[in-house]
Parts: structure tokens; C-alpha cells; sequence
């Protein structure tokens, strides 16, 4: 009987992976590329608007520039948190790596707190737009519904800019907060919903912002339902690349419309 030769090199049915390193990096890379688009293209529009508009506003006093500097130390050290987080992982302290996230979310969480209470406060004293509903029993300022009325652009440019910030800030909790408890974060999220929902008013943005965390905890519900997981060190650093994208996006928006827009007594 004849001898049939069996080569010992067997090709790889996959190709490498792009670049050497692991495909959700790559995916995550690809996302955080046509996400810098959008954010891109809003800068852009706030800062054509400021340019082409005469009288361009400057609304903001010392008090909401002292505000918006508390809410950027909040993410400057996130972002620290986060890369102890990252750490942790690496080295498998699993305790660590869940403190390190559950503090990056803390510091997540008190950023979007500072800023949703600063839109509550701009929207009861005059700068709103059209679709928002009407703070009862809070005076208008003159200042402010006046630039509303005048420069519709800043109100405009300003709630969009900032809102979809605030929005990955977010979706960025809810990402950490899944990796850092996987299913034991959902009745967070709905405790978290209830309270937003039955304890605001509802002419507040996190009445209405409250939707977006029943959203989340439906479709991680579904996930983590479909595919139970342990995330590994690989998890957390791509996490960390969302979250430190969401950083990067603020330290422009900061100075642009904060700073920028600071009224000069």
C-alpha cells in the first residue's frame, strides 16, 4: 500500500488580524474614527456660527465657567481612573479593576449630574429653544431670552454640541458599568430610571434623559442574555479607548464654548 504524504504546516483558515493586534480594538478604532465625523462636523457648525454672526453672545458668567471647570476635573480624572482600571486588568487584580471602573464611573456620573442641573438652570432663565417645555414659577432672564431670540444659532449649536457630549458620557457609563458588574448592573440602571422618572419634574432634562437609561438596560438586558461573558483585560482597554475619546471631545468643547463665550465684566 502506497504511503500518502500528509503535510505537517496546516494553512490558517482566518487571516491575520489587521495591524497584529485583536479585531474589537480594530472595531473600536473604526468607530471612535467615524464618531470623531460627527463631533467634527458640530464643532465646526458652532464655530462657523460664531465666526459669520455678528454680536455673537457671551452668556456665560463666573458661575457657570466655575461649574464647567468642576465638571472637566471630573473627567480629567476619569480618565486617570480609568488608566488604573486598565492597569488592573493587565496585571488580573480583578478587585482593583472593578474599583478602578466603578470609580471612573462615579466620576462619570457627577459629571453628567453638574451638567444636566447647568441645563436646568440656562433653560429656566431664557436660553431654550422652541421645543423645550416651560419652566413654571422661575423668572427669565433678560439677558438670556434675548439671545435666544436674537442668535438662535448659539442656542441651537450649544444644546446640540453639548447634548450629544453628554449623551456618549452616558452610554459611556452604562459601557463601564457592564464590564465592571455584566448583569448585576441592570436593576442599577432601572433604579437608576425609576428615580430619574418619578423624581424630576418632567420640564427637566433628566426627566427626559431618564429614557435613555431604560433604553440601555433593555438591550444590555438582551446581550448579556444572549452572550454571558467574563470581560478580560482586552475588554477594559477598548472600553478605555471610548472613554478617553469622550474626554478628548470635552477639552475641545470646553474652551470653545465655555471659555470662549465667558462674559468679560
Amino acid at each position: 500500500m502506497a504511503d500518502i504524504a500528509v503535510p505537517h504546516e496546516i494553512p490558517s483558515v482566518y487571516e491575520p488580524s489587521l495591524f497584529g493586534t485583536y479585531s474589537k480594538k480594530i472595531g473600536m478604532w473604526l468607530f471612535l474614527m467615524s464618531d470623531s465625523l460627527t463631533f467634527g462636523a458640530l464643532l465646526y457648525a458652532y464655530s462657523y456660527g460664531r465666526i459669520s454672526t455678528a454680536g455673537w453672545p457671551t452668556p456665560f458668567h463666573s458661575e457657570s465657567i466655575i461649574n464647567a471647570t468642576v465638571m472637566t476635573a471630573f473627567l480629567l480624572t476619569s480618565s486617570l481612573t480609568m488608566v488604573m482600571a486598565v492597569r488592573a486588568s493587565v496585571e488580573r487584580n480583578a478587585k482593583a479593576q472593578t474599583l478602578w471602573l466603578l470609580a471612573t464611573i462615579a466620576c462619570g456620573a457627577g459629571f453628567v449630574i453638574l451638567h444636566g442641573m447647568e441645563w436646568s438652570k440656562l433653560i429656566a432663565e431664557g436660553l431654550t429653544l422652541p421645543m423645550f417645555p416651560v419652566v413654571p414659577g422661575h423668572e427669565v432672564s433678560a439677558e438670556f431670552s434675548s439671545v435666544a431670540k436674537s442668535v438662535p444659532q448659539f442656542p441651537s449649536t450649544f444644546f446640540t454640541l453639548t447634548g450629544m457630549h453628554m449623551l456618549h458620557v452616558t452610554l459611556g457609563i452604562v459601557y463601564l458599568g457592564v464590564v465592571a458588574l455584566r448583569r448585576k448592573f441592570v436593576p442599577v440602571l432601572l433604579a437608576l430610571w425609576l428615580v430619574a422618572w418619578l423624581a424630576t419634574p418632567s420640564y427637566s432634562p433628566f426627566h427626559y434623559g431618564a429614557h435613555v437609561l431604560l433604553v440601555a438596560a433593555i438591550v444590555i438586558s438582551i446581550i448579556l442574555w444572549l452572550k454571558p461573558k467574563v470581560y478580560d483585560s482586552s475588554d477594559v482597554e477598548v472600553a478605555g479607548l471610548y472613554w478617553h475619546f469622550v474626554d478628548l471631545v470635552w477639552m475641545f468643547i470646553f474652551p470653545l464654548v465655555y471659555l470662549m463665550s465667558a462674559k468679560i465684566l
